[in-house]
């Protein structure tokens, strides 16, 4: 009974303090006007992945073939609020490529460049302050008019973070509960007097 005790504990601290690496891919084809994405863990276990489309109304969120949420574009700043990152997550790699389509246009041609110069000086900058940040750019020319990005992303952060910022937010909204309970309180206590 003592060493399944001993065990459990320690098993419980190492998941608090053993990384976790949390996967991002994410495409954009601007002419077709959606942006597909993939979020898992460790690479292969896939958690969520789906497809935006920017509409006029909002950005809808497709999860299934068959199932979608529409995000009103006047909401989505409250709610960007609710969803802070705290220091404990870190961004471990950003690898982009962006391909720009040229056909004979100097313009894409310029777009490209700049964006390329852009990012290396961003980069620059962001590997001298994070050295073990994983950091590439590329830009593709293509002779078809478009405009495409893909990215992936790691996040990686332990449990102890989580389970400190999932504390935060169930204390947040217990606050606001019992704040809530008190000015409905109050007010049915001035209104029936």
């Amino acid at each position: 009974m003592g060493e399944f005790f001993i065990y459990s504990l320690l098993f419980s601290v190492a998941g608090l303090l053993f990384p976790v690496f949390v996967y991002a891919d994410i495409y954009a084809d601007v002419g077709e006007n959606k942006c597909w994405f993939s979020l898992g863990l460790y690479k292969h276990l896939k958690l969520f992945g789906g497809y935006l489309r920017f509409r006029k109304e909002g950005i809808a969120l497709h999860i299934s073939r068959k199932k979608a949420i529409l995000l009103p574009y006047g909401k989505m700043a409250d709610t960007r609020k609710q969803f802070e990152i705290t220091k404990g997550f870190q961004i471990y790699r950003f690898h982009q490529i962006v391909e720009v389509g040229t056909r004979g246009n100097a313009a894409g041609i310029m777009i490209a460049a700049l964006l390329q110069s852009l990012s290396a000086q961003i980069f620059s900058v962001l590997q001298t302050n994070h050295p073990f940040l994983s950091l590439k750019n590329s830009t593709l020319l293509t002779e078809e008019r478009s405009l495409k990005i893909s990215l992936q992303t790691v996040l990686v952060f332990n449990g102890l973070v989580l389970s400190l910022a999932i504390g935060k937010k169930l204390l947040e909204a217990l606050l606001n509960w019992i704040k809530e309970k008190k000015s409905k309180a109050l007010w049915k206590k001035r209104h029936s007097a």
